[in-house]
């Protein structure tokens, strides 16, 4: 098959940790040709959409992950897969490209789904599933955040399209900084908050599982670091492996269904303690992680649901 990626620099990525970086490996194994552009290279041109990138070979040397042929233009239409890969923010630039790729339904498989993965963002799909998340709140409105902060006591605010625990606050009951920090979002950004009741179980780890396809295939546990809320492994979370409870198992099947339904075929959700806190559809990582923690070859399964869904 033809794949393309549309992703951010791939001379950038970390081969050991990398899940875009991985699914190309196992797509190229599998003998499949692979393409790559960076999104700021999509386009629509008079009824196609076309991109302008580099035919790729990759491999894992740290300091060049890839070898790329000169610069070429192609119609993504001659193609049988394309990877929308790039990491958030969820900004317009982003939707944009989802709104581009939605154009080739009927002639390339886009993965994931461009459609659902605009109406479908991290922290807003898990507001269908009240019953297996904590007290949450979206609210731009100063009073809406205070009272809910008054019923729940020790709260996390964090902005509702961010990524990577970049602008995660915890407010517990003393603390006097959430008018600083509402006035502070709100002077760059037009955009709500999300607010949730803090779990304590995150001082334990904040369980990534992923789903292939709407099926669980696996999880890793991201520890906080010391003196830190936050635990995702951009800033500083240590992987471990664990296994999957009751509970977790509960989640998938009860969300897995929707996410196969709608064409996301690789997600990862974030599980603190009993509690569903993100669905992430964009760019999931930790595939490498699980891999190396379970001797699973999930990029395999990955491309099998794929394979299946083109025959």
């Amino acid at each position: 098959m033809k794949i393309a990626f549309q992703m951010d620099p791939i001379g950038a990525v970390n081969i050991n940790a990398d899940t875009t970086f991985r699914l190309a490996e196992e797509a190229q194994a599998r003998g499949h040709e692979l393409f790559y552009y960076s999104p700021d290279k999509l386009a629509y041109q008079e009824g196609r959409i076309t991109a302008r990138g580099h035919d790729m070979t990759v491999q894992r040397v740290a300091t060049n992950p890839a070898v790329l042929t000169p610069e070429r233009e192609v119609d993504l239409a001659d193609f049988d897969v394309v990877w929308l890969r790039q990491d958030p923010p969820f900004d317009m630039h982003y939707i944009t490209t989802t709104h581009l790729l939605d154009r080739l339904k009927g002639q390339t498989l886009v993965v994931n789904d461009p459609f659902w993965v605009r109406n479908y963002p991290e922290k807003l799909l898990v507001l269908d599933f009240p019953q297996l998340t904590p007290p949450t709140a979206i609210a731009r409105d100063l009073d809406t955040i205070r009272d809910f902060r008054a019923r729940h006591g020790d709260i996390i605010l964090k902005p509702l399209y961010g990524n990577g625990g970049a602008g995660v606050f915890r407010l517990d009951t003393g603390d006097r900084n959430l008018a600083s920090l509402h006035e502070l979002f709100t002077g760059f950004s037009r955009e709500p908050l999300i607010v949730q009741k803090f779990l304590p179980a995150v001082s334990k780890g904040d369980k990534r599982i992923l789903l292939v396809d709407g099926a669980c295939v696996g999880a890793i546990n991201r520890v906080p670091a010391e003196g830190e809320t936050r635990s995702n492994m951009h800033v500083g979370g240590r992987p471990e492996k664990v296994g999957l409870t009751d509970r977790d198992l509960e989640i998938c099947a009860t969300i897995g269904p929707l996410l196969k339904e709608k064409g996301q075929v690789l997600v990862g959700i974030d599980v603190i303690g009993d509690y569903l806190t993100e669905i992430n559809v964009t760019s999931p990582t930790g595939i490498q992680e699980l891999e190396r923690f379970d001797g699973v070859n999930i990029a395999e399964k990955v491309w099998e649901a794929i394979e299946a869904r083109l025959a």
